[in-house]
């Protein structure tokens, strides 16, 4: 996907609400998953923890004998491992982390994308809009790498073209 040059200041600006469009779709659809991730994990988790204790209960107790004491002494452990794996897998992806900062994201664009729309063509600056586009997704890219890896530097306004505003 190539950039255009635009002749007129109406095509700029279409072009730069186009891209507005297109980056918060994106957003929206990445918040939906991590936000199903996270939800989906979470209710497991507790599930799975409500259903680990129930067992573990039962089956330290006295009257649960032969076969279901057998199946409750092997159950325990097989929760505890999946609740384990579900944890780790939920705490590698950071799937509420991520959820969080893709809505905060597709807001901020939404408030930008607005502002352009309102503005007068021959008003627009596409150059400093596709800046600053570009600045908030790499903002929120820095902020995921870094949530994930612990690494990346964090994004400064000083280094960006469109905070010259």
């Amino acid at each position: 996907m190539g950039i255009e040059v635009s002749p007129t200041d109406r095509d700029a600006r279409a072009q730069v609400l186009g891209r507005y469009e297109q980056r918060i779709a994106y957003y929206w659809k990445v918040s939906r998953r991590n936000s199903q991730a996270y939800k989906r994990t979470r209710y497991l988790l507790t599930i799975l923890g409500a259903l680990l204790t129930l067992i573990s209960s039962l089956s330290s107790a006295n009257f649960v004998t032969g076969g279901l004491a057998v199946a409750f002494a092997v159950l325990t452990p097989l929760l505890a491992s999946g609740m384990a794996m579900i944890g780790g897998v939920s705490q590698a992806f950071q799937w509420g982390g991520a959820w969080s900062d893709s809505v905060v994201t597709a807001m901020r664009l939404e408030k930008e994308r607005d502002r352009v729309a309102v503005t007068p063509s021959g008003d627009v600056d596409a150059v400093r809009e596709m800046a600053l586009i570009d600045d908030l997704v790499l903002a929120e890219t820095q902020g995921f790498f870094q949530r994930l890896f612990g690494s990346g530097s964090a994004f400064s306004k000083a280094e960006s073209p469109a905070s010259v505003r």
